[in-house]
């Protein structure tokens, strides 16, 4: 039995209601002063909502008389905070009556008073572990390796036909049932059935068209789901469907994301609950995102959504901070040219600018000589430069660090004989004489490129655009080999950090 996630609501499911609800819970075999809990959706994950114990006519009753209880699928959790049962919660009251035992007991012996829906629910639950039931005999011959193909033939044809018993069942009860909450649930659980093969448009050339199905899948992925309706919100249909459709129907390449994104948001309007939930999903997931040049889905929600003030659910604090993480994003997005850096070299007295490095590749790579991580790659990095230096590779280094004495014996100890600049103590003391010279990007390099830990890695094209980037050298190395159409015989070390 798995166990149920317990905790407080989080700021996304605080709400503020002024009407009341009652659930009333009888469970034959639990005893008078045992604890009950009430536990309810939001998303993927069951959250804490009430408490409440057994009185001595064997009921225990969660309610409250200021607050309403959001419709959707809840569960009565036993004092074991493991062993639970599901219901629907539609109206403002309803009373549940079953009999202690595991889940499958619990749901089988359920029933439901004082509304429609949530009886409709408990019988579907039980009919539908009924069907699984009935299939279990030949989900046990299909996986036994022993068994002959034969039985293991007519086992496969068995499950067919109990599959679309199950099907008809829940096309019967969406007819019998149109305005039910089932039904919605029911709706945003089906995936849209491809038109056959015969129906696809036709190519200029006679041929049918293939990229149809694909097409026709996503225009209508979220025809049937009612994102007017926040229930689905509190149960785990809504939160699967959005994920599915982020992160495996649409093409994962920022701009395809960020495409669909905007439109979909749009959808939610009706619902303040789901428009809220999409946003921070999405937001949240990218913000978060290992993946190179996800984080411009970020800067595009957190743009369009937090900084136009629609993100009504957070304060001007939370804001503040979202708008200046996507600012310090945004200069540096992938297939931006990168801001320019003017800086002087080791000798302190020539002045390197970034933009009149004549390259088919730049290596832009900010780094800091105390940098235990640093002291790994660095030695990598000048392999690789040495590598392809003849191959229209160039490194410009930018050490991160205030002190130059160490920076410069490090650069001469280890020859580093690629571009080395850095900011040293009497420009970060007198910059306002060098605006001349330099610019205010340039001084202000840390905030310009947002580096927070060292080192960081900038893969530039000859126009200095950012192609790739959060790479470590043994990536950058195999990214500029295959770039470079040339054999990769001695690769440096993959980053271990």
């Amino acid at each position: 039995m798995k166990t149920i996630f317990l905790a407080l609501l989080t700021l996304l499911t605080t709400s503020v209601f002024s009407q009341s609800y009652s659930v009333k819970v009888k469970i034959d075999g639990v005893a008078q002063g045992d604890t009950l809990y009430l536990a309810g959706y939001y998303g993927p994950k069951q959250y804490f909502k009430d408490t409440a114990r057994v009185e001595k006519n064997g009921y225990a009753i969660f309610s409250d008389q200021n607050k309403e209880m959001p419709g959707g699928i809840y569960s009565v959790v036993l004092s074991d905070k493991q062993t639970y049962f599901e219901f629907m919660f539609v109206d403002k009251q309803v009373e549940l009556i079953t009999k202690k035992g595991d889940q499958k007991t619990m749901t089988s012996n359920l029933q439901i008073k004082g509304s429609k829906d949530g009886a409709l629910f408990a019988k579907y639950l039980q009919d539908i572990a009924k069907k699984q039931e009935s299939a279990m005999p030949f989900r046990k011959i299909m996986m036994d390796s022993t068994a002959k193909q034969a039985d293991k033939e007519k086992a496969k044809e068995d499950l067919k036909v109990i599959e679309k018993q199950v099907i008809g069942y829940k096309e019967q009860l969406m007819k019998d049932y149109p305005t039910s909450f089932v039904t919605k649930m029911f709706k945003a659980s089906q995936e849209p059935q491809i038109p056959e093969h015969k129906d696809w448009p036709t190519k200029a050339n006679g041929d049918k068209d293939s990229s149809y199905p694909r097409k026709f899948y996503i225009d209508n992925y979220w025809k049937d789901v009612d994102l007017s309706d926040d229930r689905l919100l509190r149960s785990p249909i809504l939160h699967n469907r959005l994920d599915k459709y982020m992160t495996k129907v649409i093409v994962q390449h920022p701009d395809s994301i960020i495409a669909a994104a905007h439109p979909l948001i749009e959808k939610t309007k009706d619902s303040k609950e789901i428009f809220k939930y999409f946003v921070h999903y999405i937001t949240n997931k990218y913000e978060k995102s290992n993946i190179m040049g996800m984080d411009a889905i970020f800067v595009s929600m957190a743009e369009k959504y937090y900084n136009s003030g629609q993100a009504y659910w957070m304060d001007s604090t939370k804001l503040a901070k979202v708008e200046e993480r996507s600012r310090k994003m945004k200069p540096t997005l992938m297939g931006k040219r990168t801001p320019n850096i003017i800086l002087q070299d080791t000798t302190e007295k020539n002045w390197v600018n970034l933009y009149d490095v004549k390259a088919e590749h730049t290596i832009l790579y900010f780094w800091d000589p105390g940098c235990s991580h640093c002291k790994k790659e660095t030695p990598k990095l000048k392999k690789v430069y040495d590598q392809l230096k003849d191959k229209g590779v160039q490194v410009y280094a930018v050490c991160t660090e205030f002190k130059t004495g160490p920076w410069k014996k490090y650069v001469k100890e280890n020859d580093l004989n690629f571009i080395n600049v850095s900011d040293n103590p009497e420009i970060n003391e007198n910059a306002h004489k060098y605006l001349n010279v330099t610019t205010i990007e340039s001084l202000n390099f840390r905030e310009t490129y947002d580096i927070f830990s060292t080192p960081r890695i900038f893969l530039l094209d000859k126009d200095k655009k950012i192609v790739a980037k959060r790479i470590g050298v043994a990536q950058l190395q195999e990214i500029l080999f295959k770039k470079l159409e040339l054999e990769l015989t001695d690769p440096v070390e993959a980053d271990k950090h």
